[in-house]
């Protein structure tokens, strides 16, 4: 009887074990801690950003290969609510404001090691003059070059993000926010850099970069 008892005991624990295994595995609970970044990312984020990072909806930003530093940085920048542009506000500071620095880590690991998929190639003039603007800048506006920091097939480095196949509805967005206001701090730097692009210009160079494919 004890045996048969023992034994029904060890394996009520096991399957508890693996039951609670799973389920942080498949777990939504954004405010658990140990509910891993990957998992996270797999449940959570792929809702607007898709499971492997590369976002259907422009409206949201591919993640796929983009710089795990930046990331790290815009999530805490979220969970401090030091980003404040209207739809990063609006969706992010909610998802992010429980985030752990280890699921924050493990979230940017995941998107990063995710392999960005080709985005729609643009009108070929408004690629050659986008091209130009991101590899040269706009002397006599004092546009620098968009190279000089994002890298000259615009992979991105550290903090600097990757822009190449990135959304060229998102990039434009960005590119006024930074220009016309102070939602994101952080790249206070690109404001005078920004401010003298025309909008034809934002158009141009957001259009070559959607259309980089990266080897």
């Amino acid at each position: 009887m004890k045996t048969a008892l023992y034994t029904t005991l060890a394996l009520a624990t096991v399957t508890l074990v693996i039951g609670g295994c799973s389920n942080l595995e498949r777990s939504r609970d954004i405010g658990n801690p140990q509910v891993q970044g990957k998992t996270l990312a797999m449940q959570v984020c792929s809702n607007c950003h898709s499971m492997d990072g590369n976002s259907v909806n422009p409206n949201f930003p591919k993640l796929a290969g983009q710089q795990p530093d930046y990331l790290v940085a815009q999530l805490k920048y979220f969970r401090g609510h030091n980003r404040a542009d209207p739809e990063g506000s609006e969706y992010m500071w909610g998802i992010a404001r429980k985030l752990t620095d280890e699921q924050i880590s493990g979230l940017a690991a995941y998107f990063s090691e995710q392999k960005d998929a080709p985005n729609v190639a643009g009108d070929p003039a408004l690629v050659a003059t986008g091209k130009a603007i991101y590899e040269n800048g706009i002397p006599k506006e004092q546009v620098a070059a968009c190279a000089g920091c994002h890298g000259q097939a615009g992979k991105g480095s550290g903090t600097f993000p990757r822009l190449a196949g990135q959304h060229k509805d998102y990039m434009i967005k960005q590119l006024y926010v930074l220009s016309q206001t102070n939602q994101r701090p952080a790249g206070a730097m690109m404001t005078s850099l920004v401010h003298g692009l025309t909008p034809h210009d934002m158009v141009a160079v957001t259009t070559y970069l959607q259309g980089v494919v990266l080897q």
